[in-house]
């Protein structure tokens, strides 16, 4: 299974935490990201998004359908993003657009990392968990972050 870490990208600051919008520059890393992560994605990918305005504006930027997962807002916890995600046993790809620390918290927790992986703003981290492969571990496939897109 692969499982792929979408943070939102940059928001503005403000209260209600959920309804915070994605800036402009937000705006540009989410093209970024989206125009990269395209391509790479199967057609089976299943993308779930936290219902936090920014996150769902980040994953609007891919022009694929997903959907809204309550459990991935913020303030979620690992096991809501790997409960959400059918981590390990789901057959298709998916892809996690959410929130720090869960999302960084997830793959640290994955990778067997002592401390949290932090994902700054638009940064993806793309995991792999290959139990036909004998000793099924977790590899680390991509970490890009908008810039580097």
């Amino acid at each position: 299974m692969d499982l792929i870490l979408w943070r939102h990208c940059d928001a503005e600051p403000g209260v209600p935490d959920e309804l915070r919008r994605l800036t402009p520059n937000g705006a540009r890393q989410a093209a970024r990201m989206a125009q990269w992560l395209s391509p790479r994605l199967r057609d089976t990918c299943r993308i779930i998004v936290s219902p936090a305005l920014r996150a769902q504006q980040t994953a609007q930027a891919l022009g694929r359908a997903f959907r809204t997962v309550p459990a991935l807002a913020p303030g979620a916890c690992v096991a809501d993003v790997l409960d959400a995600a059918n981590w390990p046993d789901a057959r298709d790809p998916v892809l996690v657009i959410g929130h720090q620390p869960a999302l960084g918290l997830t793959a640290a927790s994955l990778l067997g990392d002592e401390a949290e992986r932090p994902l700054h703003a638009g940064a993806v981290i793309w995991l792999s968990h290959r139990p036909d492969a004998g000793d099924g571990r977790v590899v680390l496939q991509v970490a890009m972050d908008p810039g580097s897109a």
